[in-house]
């Protein structure tokens, strides 16, 4: 990197590696794209007309699951040799969750490890993964499998990049940003709604809610950044989330599938006897999710095609299972989200079930 200069909003995250900065700014994609022209940059072939205008070279990747798996790698890691990246070079990444999952993973094990700084270019990307330094790839069918953590020396969000995105891809990342703040706490989720999070806001609106996301983000990763407590209770929604993602083949954003797998987990929750009524947040986070998954078009399409026994087979394949229990971050009954280890029974099994068609039935 040969140079450097402060984003409109900025600020730093504590890691076992020192702390990394992260910088927010609308339409300085170009400007921060300048600051890398002596790096190794791995970029979403989707924005090689942008580095064209920019003047910029990079490694262009499709970003599909497919290329974010071991299986892809030796490849990249070719690409970046042959572009004569050594231990002293810092690597780029630029692009979704994708990019920057199969990115930090190379950064990782490259020549045994090299620095390397991100620009991400999904919501999803802006308001969750670019903070905490973890990167998760796919091993054949299996989803995540491996990954490392690997923290960025810089992250550089342009939210005006959202507008390149597609409706659903928009309420992917509203989706996760929504969970994030509703993890962290009552405080966190009222402000996260009051910025008025939809497909369509502008540029300045979702400024904020990526600066309210990331800070929420931060006091779990600064405080549990190897996964070892509280930072675990941000899968809230991938044990039914992953599982419905997969099953639908990837047709469902991940995001959405989170969204999903967050009203799964309530309804597995009522059906086991929890009342949440009085509790206005969850009341709050059930109709805003509504709110976003009934803005994706065409949902419905996949969502009727999924298999549920396919629902069930990946959900009870989740990694983060154990011998005889299922892992699962739910919401207790005064709305705060806890981790629960429940027995692996035939009644628990059905009430899973009863949860994943009940809310399927409500989107198909």
């Amino acid at each position: 990197m040969s140079a450097s200069f402060e984003l409109a909003s900025s600020f730093a995250i504590e890691s076992s590696t020192g702390s990394y900065s992260v910088g927010i700014e609308g339409h300085s994609f170009e400007r921060s794209l300048k600051l890398f022209d002596r790096s190794a940059i791995v970029a979403d072939e989707f924005f090689k007309p942008a580095f064209e205008r920019a003047g910029a070279s990079a490694i262009f990747i499709e970003a599909t699951e497919t290329n974010k798996s071991l299986d892809a790698s030796p490849a990249v890691i070719e690409k970046i040799r042959k572009a004569g990246a050594n231990r002293q070079t810092e690597l780029l990444a630029v692009g979704g969750g994708i990019i920057q999952d199969l990115s930090a993973f190379i950064a990782s094990v490259y020549m045994r490890g090299l620095k390397w700084s991100y620009m991400p270019t999904t919501v999803l990307a802006m308001v969750d993964s670019c903070i905490g330094g973890k990167s998760s790839i796919n091993v054949g069918p299996y989803k995540n499998l491996v990954g490392t953590f690997h923290p960025p020396l810089r992250v550089l969000i342009d939210p005006a990049l959202a507008r390149t995105l597609p409706d659903d891809q928009m309420a992917s990342g509203l989706i996760e940003a929504a969970k994030i703040c509703f993890c962290r706490g009552e405080e966190s989720f009222a402000r996260h709604v009051s910025y008025g999070p939809s497909v369509g806001m502008d540029t300045a609106a979702l400024e904020r809610v990526i600066v309210n996301s990331l800070q929420s983000k931060r006091w779990f990763i600064e405080i549990d950044e190897f996964d070892q407590g509280e930072r675990l209770l941000l899968n809230f929604g991938h044990t039914f989330g992953h599982a419905i993602e997969g099953a639908t083949h990837f047709a469902v954003s991940h995001g959405i599938a989170v969204g999903l797998g967050i009203l799964c987990a309530i309804e597995f929750e009522r059906q086991r006897g929890v009342s949440y009524r009085g509790v206005a947040r969850v009341k709050l986070l059930e109709e805003h999710l509504h709110q976003m998954i009934s803005e994706v078009p065409d949902l419905r399409t996949p969502i009727s095609a999924m298999n549920v026994d396919e629902v069930l087979d990946k959900f009870a394949s989740d990694k983060k299972h154990g011998p005889g229990y299922f892992t699962l971050i739910l919401i207790a009954e005064n709305g705060d989200v806890v981790l629960r280890k429940i027995d692996k029974t035939a009644q628990v099994t059905s009430g899973v079930e009863r949860a994943i068609q009940t809310v399927v039935k409500r989107y198909s």
